[in-house]
């Protein structure tokens, strides 16, 4: 028996290893193996936390570094700026409070200097410094060469980067001002409206400076809870820290921005390992948990820095790419095609979206443009690589196609679909597209060539009257310094009047067709190309603000002209960039007293998208011209945005109802309701209507049926010169007499 006993302890102590044994040693093993998995996640996660915040860091400097640049436009983008520093004894305290010590205040720029033509100093103040030659000083070394390619980039006239939203050209850098580091900007003073003529190269520059220390960094770790944010000169910083380069353009080592990096792994392990050290089991399934939490905080950690990147090549509305992501994807394409590719770019524009914007307010155009985004992808389908923003309401998109026909056909799908109506928060809007097509030839590597031909294409296209597509020929190019030579010749003549004259058409009373009134229509003799009519030569005034020159000519000559004709009524057209001035009011004023008009005679026709003006400009301006005796009128009525309802809410005197109803009489499905509840509209308001376009004693007959007022148009009587006018009023005197 003893023996027995002897022989069954080892096995005994054999199942004891068969049964716990190797089970604790796969349980040690395995809760090694996890332990180490959790080591080398919380390492993972430490490290994709690192390249986050350094991206971050990295990111902010460069948007410092853009927005210093935008915040000296706000000053230095100015006629005032320009007639200041040009003075032959320059205001320095005006200087100082719009160029200098305000930059401080507002924008926490820690310097800002002018330099004149001759690089001498006519300002300058930097971190406390008063002496403006010695603040000047500190920051010479580093300004000199910004300071020279910035003067020949003006006298050569490049804008490369110039845009919607960067006004000007500059130059920018990282540096180093007394061991500090900063950001130096140097933007040219020049004039906002062209207006003030500038030698190129020669203009005042304006510098501005930011340390990239001390508050900046302050600010930066408040924000973005970045513990320990500082700057350290090469070699300074410790093995812990976490840094970010600063570098010069030239490549040139500034310094390091450095912190305590935050370390969600680390935190993490820290907090396991007493519990993995307490009971076995638990720690098991604590260390499965923390794990996954690991795991989860790294996933969230990569989409973090994913949602970065896309960000930064997207457009935050409509989700699509922005214009860096569709010119590095398009160059890529160009790069990598074969010979029998066909490559097009697409450059889309929307038509009347900014009436969108104007009647219905900016939400309902932002939720629009998502709509659109939408519908462009949808009609695309997998024939578009890529559809993007590129900025407003324009977008572009490359295809590739096996032949022109095919592009042309989704070219004419695409007008289609953004020619269907929209429903905007319960507004129903119908919007048109106009669209430029350039083709790749063979070749082509140039994407921004190629863009630029679609561009020219798209003018092209609106040119030829919009809601329609154009491919890029040669002659387009033409076709581009043709409107540029014809805004260069409406500027000239703008300041050579003698160009510029104004006809009259006469408007009638409907029921005796007496003559009650006269509408002013500007006309223009092009020396070389004879009269050019107004719907080609108003909208590139309207672009280029000439219009407000123009206008102020049209009024004056027109205003002068009816003083000959008592009893008449003079309507003149205002455009809303005339009515958003806020001198607009002032300016009527001042003509209507110097020639002598009442100014209950005067009617000024506005369009309903001129009243849409958040700046409270056009509303003052009508109030003021009203409490004289102005009348208004609404011109083109019916034809823009809810116009029955905005109706209700108009200061106005009399609609004047388009051409395109009145067209409409003995017509199957013709107008004639709808005019009809026009009138009753406006007659329930106490205003009084006159009808556009009237052709056919037809068309006049129906409008005295409805009860229009007045009437004016072909068969009544085309548009004349004064003289014609003069003598129109003769006969009638004349007739009366006898």
């Amino acid at each position: 028996m003893h023996f027995d006993k002897e022989r069954s302890m080892p096995a005994g102590q054999l199942r004891f290893i068969l049964n716990f044994a190797i089970p604790l040693a796969l349980a040690a093993g395995l809760s090694l193996a996890l332990y180490l998995t959790l080591i080398w996640s919380a390492r993972q996660s430490d490290q994709l936390a690192q390249q986050r915040q350094t991206q971050l860091v990295t990111l902010i400097v460069s948007n410092m570094q853009a927005g210093i640049a935008h915040d000296q436009e706000s000053s230095s983008v100015w006629d005032d700026a320009v007639r200041a520093v040009t003075h032959q004894t320059p205001d320095r305290e005006w200087l100082n409070n719009n160029l200098g010590r305000w930059m401080q205040t507002y924008f926490q720029h820690d310097g800002a200097f002018i330099v004149s033509p001759h690089n001498t100093l006519l300002l300058g103040f930097l971190d406390g410094e008063i002496d403006q030659d010695l603040s000047y000083a500190r920051i010479a070394g580093p300004v000199q060469p910004l300071l020279a390619k910035l003067r020949a980039r003006l006298k050569e006239k490049d804008d490369t980067g110039v845009d919607d939203h960067v006004l000007s050209i500059g130059e920018s850098d990282i540096t180093s001002i007394d061991d500090r580091p900063a950001i130096i900007s140097l933007k040219p003073i020049i004039s906002d409206s062209g207006d003030v003529e500038q030698v190129p190269g020669r203009e005042f520059i304006h510098i501005a400076v930011r340390f990239l220390d001390g508050s900046f960094l302050d600010a930066i770790g408040r924000d973005y809870l970045f513990e320990n944010l500082q700057f350290a000169r090469v070699g300074e910083t410790g093995e812990i820290q976490s840094r970010a380069e600063l570098r010069a353009l030239s490549g040139a080592l500034i310094g390091y921005l450095t912190w305590t990096p935050f370390r969600p792994g680390t935190a993490v392990l820290n907090s396991a390992t007493p519990t993995l050290a307490g009971i076995a089991v638990s720690l098991l399934a604590l260390m499965g948990l923390l794990a996954a939490l690991a795991w989860r905080r790294s996933a969230h950690l990569i989409r973090s820095r994913r949602q970065l990147e896309h960000m930064a090549h997207s457009d935050a509305l409509t989700n699509l790419p922005n214009r860096a992501r569709f010119s590095s994807y398009l160059a890529g394409v160009l790069a990598k095609r074969q010979s029998t590719d066909l490559v097009a770019v697409l450059y889309l524009d929307l038509d009347r979206f900014k009436d969108v914007n104007d009647t219905l307010g900016h939400p309902v155009g932002d939720a629009l443009l998502v709509e659109v985004a939408c519908r462009l992808k949808e009609t695309m389908g997998k024939t578009a690589a890529m559809v993007a923003r590129v900025g407003g309401d324009e977008f572009t998109a490359a295809v590739q196609a096996a032949d022109s026909e095919t592009i042309e056909r989704m070219c004419d799908a695409l007008v289609t679909a953004i020619r269907r109506p929209f429903v905007i928060h319960g507004h129903p809007i119908t919007i048109g597209l106009s669209a430029g097509v350039a083709i790749a030839e063979e070749g082509c590597k140039d994407a921004r060539e190629l863009t630029r031909k679609a561009d020219i294409a798209l003018y092209h296209a609106k040119a030829a009257g919009r809601n329609r597509f154009a491919i890029f020929g040669s002659h387009m190019d033409e076709l581009v310094r043709a409107r540029r030579e014809m805004e260069r010749d409406l500027r000239l003549a703008v300041q050579d009047i003698q160009q510029i004259s104004v006809h009259y058409q006469p408007v009638f009373s409907v029921e005796c067709q007496e003559l009650r009134g006269v509408e002013a229509l500007v006309r223009w003799r092009h020396p070389q190309k004879g009269v050019m009519p107004p719907d080609v030569f108003i909208p590139v005034a309207e672009e280029t603000r000439l219009i407000e020159p123009l206008g102020e000519i049209v009024l004056r000559e027109a205003c002068r002209a009816a003083v000959e004709w008592p009893g008449l009524t003079l309507a003149v057209n205002a455009s809303a960039i005339e009515l958003r001035s806020e001198t607009y009011s002032v300016r009527v004023l001042s003509i209507l007293n110097a020639v002598g008009l009442d100014p209950a005679r005067l009617e000024i026709e506005i369009t309903e998208s001129a009243l849409a003006d958040t700046s409270g400009h056009c509303e003052r301006n009508i109030a003021a011209l009203r409490a004289i005796g102005v009348r208004f009128a609404l011109d083109d009525f019916g034809t823009g945005f809810s116009s029955f309802g905005r109706l209700q809410r108009l200061d106005v005197d009399r609609i004047k109802i388009d051409k395109c109803f009145v067209d409409g009489f003995g017509k199957p499905g013709g107008n004639e309701e709808i005019v009809r509840a026009m009138i009753n509209l406006a007659q329930a308001k106490g205003l009084r209507t006159t009808a556009e376009g009237i052709e056919t004693p037809e068309q006049s007959d129906v409008l005295k049926r409805l009860g229009c007022d007045e009437v004016q148009g072909y068969l009544l009587a085309r548009p004349m010169p004064a003289e014609a006018i003069n003598a129109m009023l003769a006969r009638d005197r004349d007739a009366g007499r006898g």
